[in-house]
């Protein structure tokens, strides 16, 4: 399986791409500005889509894909995520007002864009990965993601604070190869880190203890302007046992 970070930071500016992460040359794990650094041929290879979240920052680039690749598609580009999620981008994306909804284009018979429900504990096949819906604690209805192939397993946590659910169903993996899992503030902002539902590294360090996998983890979400003191922070909360990578756009990983 290959891994490529096109998106990981917690906001914009220079060389800086929100959450979006290729596996293989046909998935995506979210749609945030990241997508935008695919040349068009990439763009066309792509297949499926799984979703987090509706939060901006995980979804922007979609309808700019879709509307891009629109005389591309002989078949529909799948988004899969949570029901909550997919009523989210209908009601406020795909609406005819903010943008048009590529569901019924060209026409609704033979759509350039399919929303497939998925739900935690669902797990879809695609040409030898298996995808695991997992639930997970945000503002929003959330979700992370297991890829599993017949001698690798990744895990992308998305955007998620202090919880039991991810964990225990990580747990019940044979393997964990590499997870990448957020750390959107420093430690300074803990309130504030709990009050959004996101990860510092003292709250991460703590959930990590319930995994008994111990994966390299690639550390992503990071806010702006405060990469370096996040990271710091991280390899001073978690056993130096712990493989850790600050994650940036361009990275690729053989898992």
């Amino acid at each position: 399986m290959q891994l490529k970070v096109l998106g990981c930071s917690g906001g914009i500016g220079q060389g800086l791409r929100t959450s979006s992460y290729l596996i293989d040359e046909d998935i995506l794990l979210d749609a945030g500005t990241g997508v935008g650094d695919l040349s068009l041929v990439d763009m066309r290879k792509l297949k499926h889509i799984f979703i987090t979240h509706s939060h901006m920052d995980h979804v922007t680039s979609l309808p700019l894909l879709v509307d891009t690749l629109f005389s591309d598609l002989e078949r529909p580009l799948i988004v899969h995520a949570r029901p909550e999620t997919l009523k989210s981008l209908q009601q406020h994306v795909f609406n005819w007002e903010i943008w048009p909804d590529f569901t019924e284009l060209p026409t609704k018979e033979s759509a350039v864009l399919s929303f497939q429900v998925m739900r935690p504990g669902e797990t879809i096949d695609i040409d030898g990965r298996s995808i695991e819906m997992i639930d997970v604690n945000h503002t929003v209805p959330a979700a992370a993601y297991a890829v599993k192939t017949a001698n690798s397993t990744f895990a992308y946590s998305g955007d998620t604070t202090t919880n039991d659910n991810l964990w225990h169903v990580l747990n019940g993996y044979d393997r964990l190869d590499f997870m990448v899992i957020e750390s959107a503030f420093a430690n300074h902002d803990i309130q504030l880190a709990q009050i959004a539902r996101h990860y510092c590294p003292e709250l991460l360090a703590k959930d990590l203890t319930k995994l008994t996998h111990q994966p390299r983890l690639g550390i992503s979400h990071l806010k702006p302007g405060e990469e370096k003191r996040i990271m710091e922070e991280c390899k001073i909360a978690l056993d130096a046992d712990w493989d850790i990578h600050q994650l940036s756009s361009g990275d690729s990983f053989t898992i």
